[in-house]
């Protein structure tokens, strides 16, 4: 090209409006989350990206599948998602990540709400994930102490804790429990593993009137939350849980990480990423914000006193 047609090119470019020059292709992410529909999370993830200037019908369109608790939707919705070619994959919770992993080693996974992902092999390292996945877990280390610490603190005081997962859908429940057996000698507590796996172990919990109970992280205690409150309920005995969640819908009381916060520091990496950074460069981020709910109408109907000093810290009292 002669320096007259390149002038004549320049021109022309000059010449067009700006929204055609500022026109760039639309970006695509999949987002599968292990729980029901989340209207609400829906919202937060699109708040947080516009924010960093990426807008639905504008210039990234979101594709979002929700498993509802049901581990085959969630390897159904893998599929789907891996099939619609996106630009970024959101994968919220462990086994969204599991899926996920096991069909691309291409396209960057974000990933929040996950527990371990070192042990779990989804990164090498926090520091230096490597591969295609990087993002956001939802415990540290003394968590687990700190939920049977909480509930210790109830009058009157408990002397046994029930410790309640599925081992099928919590693979990261030995790491917790060894934090927890710990923390029992220190607290004087007997801590008793009380595994679950469907509707039948759940409703044997209501036999159980001999302590409290403390729910760890899980996507089937979620999806079964209505027959775990039920039978918490019928026991009449102090409950743990892992997501505010339970506590809004009747629990005792919650001390979780910020799931709006997880959401909001995942939408910074998918930004990262969209403009050219790389998984594998982006550290694992351990949680940074914690809120602990409690509830208490519930309080009362157990006829337990929850501590001053528990209620002075907490960030959401339902009364």
């Amino acid at each position: 090209m002669n320096r007259r047609e390149c002038l004549a090119l320049l021109g022309m470019i000059a010449a067009l409006p700006a929204p055609v020059l500022a026109q760039q292709p639309t970006r695509r992410l999949g987002v599968l989350s292990v729980t029901a529909d989340d209207v609400i999370g829906q919202a937060r993830l699109a708040e947080a990206l516009a924010a960093d200037g990426w807008k639905e019908r504008d210039n990234i369109k979101i594709d979002w599948r929700s498993g509802g608790g049901d581990r085959a939707p969630i390897a159904r919705f893998a599929d789907e998602l891996i099939a619609l070619k996106p630009d970024v994959l959101l994968a919220i919770g462990t086994p969204s990540v599991e899926e996920l992993r096991q069909r691309t080693t291409t396209i960057p996974i974000v990933f929040a709400v996950v527990t371990d992902p070192v042990s779990q092999g989804f990164v090498k390292n926090l520091a230096h994930p490597g591969g295609n996945i990087t993002g956001f877990t939802d415990y540290d280390g003394p968590l687990a102490g700190k939920w049977l610490e909480m509930l210790t603190q109830v009058t009157p005081k408990l002397s046994r804790v029930l410790i309640v997962y599925n081992p099928a859908t919590a693979p990261f429940a030995p790491l917790m429990l060894r934090t927890i057996e710990d923390a029992a000698r220190t607290l004087h507590v007997t801590a008793e593993p009380a595994p679950v796996h469907d509707a039948a172990s759940i409703a044997a919990l209501a036999s159980r009137k001999d302590g409290g109970l403390l729910i760890l992280p899980d996507f089937f205690t979620m999806a079964n939350r209505a027959h775990l409150l039920a039978a918490i309920s019928e026991a009449r005995v102090p409950a743990m849980f892992w997501s505010r969640t339970f506590v809004e819908e009747g629990g005792l009381m919650s001390y979780s990480t910020d799931s709006a916060e997880q959401l909001r520091r995942a939408a910074n990496y998918i930004d990262r990423i969209l403009k050219g950074a790389r998984p594998a460069d982006l550290p694992v981020q351990n949680p940074t914000k914690f809120e602990l709910a409690v509830n208490l109408k519930t309080a009362k109907a157990l006829g337990v006193t929850l501590s001053p000093g528990l209620l002075a810290i907490a960030n959401e009292v339902i009364e």
